[in-house]
């Protein structure tokens, strides 16, 4: 009886709060790219609507074609698209998803992009190397959305010992990203320092900081063929470190990824959704879908959902800190 009048008064609530969202939102339209629908429909049941109708396709020769199924007028329109698997594609098909929303007369277009494309490709690292993040693209206002408090929530789920770990970056850049996680777990920071022989080439890492006895929580912000992370987990460990988990926000595992994470070190490897994971699903636990991970040392893939970070922050909530 009092679970049913839990459920009613959940249920009363979570009605409530979509009212609320609508009258703070008027004129909104939400449309998904065809890179990862299943994000555009979680965002949008947050918010309590159905996605926008647009018919995405390609002709024979692999031109984009995209067709908006209903007016946009006067609206207020976001479009999801994040650079997964066929990035220029991806990346061809929100630009002409946002032309198409402009000539048709739309008051703004703004462009969620949970993985940004060519992000990694963000400056001048050798002689006439291009600045590809940059290349033909735009100077117009962008927020950057954070997956901070989502990494802070799992850590704080899921590992009891947490207030006795070490939050440790791959690498130099990543200095500021693990000192704020630290601070607000008020914990400890290390970083691993790469040295080079030549160009492309690492002939040892160096762990600057000390994980001896604790927990070392490896956080980047993407996992490509994870190459770096895995060698990253050895180093750990043979610093003294009891236990090493890997979160990262872009989950792209290409090539040799997953092979190397069943033969890595790491307890569990955490990305989040800005990236869609069909394909290796078999891979994953997440608790919403019943996926478990198959590993040969039964290491766990968590898919963390933070579908939420990536709307307007202004409309939710309890959205971003």
């Amino acid at each position: 009886m009092l679970q049913s009048a839990q459920k009613t008064l959940m249920n009363t609530n979570q009605k409530v709060c979509e009212c609320e969202i609508k009258e703070k939102m008027p004129n909104i339209k939400v449309f998904g790219g065809s890179s990862h629908t299943d994000l555009t429909q979680k965002i949008c049941d947050r918010l309590g609507f159905e996605p926008g109708k647009v018919i995405t396709k390609k002709f024979s020769n692999g031109e984009c074609s995209v067709e908006i199924g209903e007016s946009v007028r006067g609206e207020d329109v976001y479009i999801v698209q994040t650079g997964s698997n066929e990035v220029n594609d991806m990346l061809m098909e929100l630009l002409i998803m946002i032309n198409a929303c402009k000539i048709a007369s739309a008051i703004r277009v703004t462009a969620v992009i949970p993985c940004f494309p060519y992000a990694r490709q963000d400056k001048k690292d050798k002689s006439r190397a291009p600045i590809s993040a940059k290349l033909g693209f735009f100077d117009i206002p962008v927020d950057n959305l954070y997956a901070e408090p989502a990494v802070l929530k799992w850590v704080k789920d899921n590992i009891p010992e947490w207030r006795n770990c070490c939050i440790v970056s791959p690498d130099a850049g990543g200095a500021k990203r693990v000192t704020s996680i630290a601070d607000r777990l008020n914990v400890d920071f290390a970083l691993i320092h790469k040295e080079r022989k030549k160009a492309n080439e690492v002939s040892s890492m160096v762990l600057v900081g000390d994980v001896k006895d604790k927990i070392a929580i490896l956080v980047d912000d993407m996992a490509d063929t994870c190459g770096t992370s895995c060698h990253a987990a050895e180093k750990l460990l043979e610093a003294g470190a009891v236990k090493v988990f890997a979160i990262c926000t872009h989950g792209i595992l290409s090539g040799p990824a997953i092979s190397r994470i069943n033969n890595s070190m790491f307890e569990t490897f955490v990305v989040t959704n800005t990236i869609p994971q069909e394909e290796l699903s078999r891979y994953f636990h997440d608790p919403c879908r019943g996926y478990q991970a198959h590993s040969q040392r039964g290491i766990c893939l968590v898919l963390v959902q933070q579908c939420a970070l990536v709307v307007p922050v202004q409309y939710l909530e309890c959205t971003a800190e």
